[in-house]
């Protein structure tokens, strides 16, 4: 296991701008799930499906993974961020091109998309260019490394090839839908799924007391999907859609889930922790997400992956990186000498289960609405929805307001 860096962790306020938007979008997905709730479960290629899609999987996830990558990468992969004064112009970058995404897909309006499909391309560009360089020239853990750097890739790739989408759908020319399932399977796979695996070598172990794949396993796991996953999907856009690549995301969502559900098996139970519970549930409907992707009920893999699953996962780990970060910032200003409080004090277990109830709350509703579409039952799932997400931020923030408070207690100013 790689030893932490602390004294290259970024400063708090560079990691915190994305993780504390993420519950923000949370709300956001509700809230519009709540006013199409008549229309935003029946097909994935209504409007408004596609607005609360990329609600989840740019704003919920795409930040919490800014965030998390912004925090990890120097503390834990040695890997040095170039321009990293620029992170703040980067947050609002990107969350820019999320509303004019998400606006402009709801409402149809020609110009956000056009602006969107520069400015969400752009935003990913800058990421890689701020990451990778750090990743080549980094030393040790080379498996970790190379797992972040092929998420890297597939994370630009995706948002290229959605940018490109986007601006087609602003200029009104006609496109193929499998173009549409190559995009998505280089989001949710090649991007989000790839890159979870990758962190999860160090933060399982390291947060949940798991053990670890063998190095020579996710190495050949992550070759095959680096090289199966761009040829399915070139395969699928030559042939007007098939199932091959359905297939392949299916059994590298699957895959990730069963090994992760497998080495969460032998931990201890005094050690099963909210965390673990987090990533119990969130890898069991990542791993019915393949399923439902294997038989082509795509609204419900959407539903379980993006509305259950991987916000379950990444949202789970926000509540152990965001104490973590106030905690290495307590360690810098407070003098030395003062006995810090622990990171597990600053947002207690009882409170992330909490969240994690308000989450658990979610999943059967929404599923529920998914498969007996009636407004009713989706203006339920909203309502769960935002409850959820205002818990989530609630607790991020409590730790925040833990780290403050004992600043003011010691005699350092605000």
């Amino acid at each position: 296991m790689p030893k932490l860096r602390l004294d290259q962790a970024p400063p708090a306020t560079l990691p915190l701008r994305f993780l504390l938007a993420m519950p923000c979008w949370g709300m956001a997905g509700g809230a519009l799930l709540l006013v199409d709730a008549d229309r935003a479960l029946l097909t994935r290629w209504h409007p408004a499906t596609l607005a609360l899609v990329h609600v989840w999987m740019l704003g919920v996830l795409g930040n919490a993974m800014f965030g998390s990558l912004l925090q990890f990468l120097p503390a834990a992969a040695g890997a040095t961020l170039r321009g990293w004064r620029g992170v703040p112009w980067l947050h609002g970058l990107f969350n820019l091109g999320v509303v004019l995404l998400v606006a402009g897909l709801h409402g149809q309006v020609r110009g956000l998309l056009l602006a969107a499909g520069i400015v969400l391309p752009a935003s990913f560009a800058w990421l890689a260019a701020m990451t990778l360089p750090g990743l080549w020239t980094a030393v040790g853990e080379r498996l970790l490394r190379a797992g972040i750097a092929t998420a890297l890739g597939f994370g630009l790739l995706a948002a290229v090839a959605g940018g490109l989408l986007a601006l087609l759908l602003g200029l009104r020319v006609p496109w193929s839908l499998a173009a549409v399932d190559a995009h998505a399977a280089l989001g949710v796979l090649g991007w989000m799924v790839l890159l979870l695996a990758a962190v999860a070598r160090v933060t399982m172990p390291m947060f949940q007391g798991t053990g670890r794949v063998p190095a020579t396993v996710q190495g050949t796991w992550l070759a095959v999907m680096a090289v199966a996953l761009p040829l399915a999907s070139a395969w699928h856009l030559a042939h007007g859609g098939d199932r091959l690549l359905p297939r392949v995301v299916a059994v590298g969502g699957a895959s990730f889930a069963i090994a992760a559900l497998g080495l969460q098996w032998r931990v201890p139970h005094a050690r099963r922790n909210a965390l673990y519970l987090h990533w119990r549930m969130g890898l069991c409907a990542l791993a019915l997400a393949a399923m439902a992707t294997f038989a082509g009920r795509w609204l419900l893999a959407g539903a379980l992956a993006l509305g259950v699953g991987l916000p379950l996962l990444v949202g789970g780990m926000a509540l152990e990186i965001v104490p973590f970060v106030g905690w290495i910032a307590l360690r810098r200003r407070v003098p030395r000498g003062v006995q810090l409080p622990g990171v597990q004090r600053l947002l207690p277990d009882t409170r992330k289960r909490r969240v994690l109830f308000a989450h658990g709350a979610v999943a059967p509703l929404l599923l529920a609405a998914v498969l007996w579409p009636q407004p009713w039952l989706a203006r339920l799932a909203a309502l769960a929805q935002l409850l959820a997400w205002s818990v989530h931020g609630h607790a991020l923030a409590s730790a925040l307001r833990a780290c403050r408070a004992f600043v003011r207690r010691v005699g350092q100013p605000a």
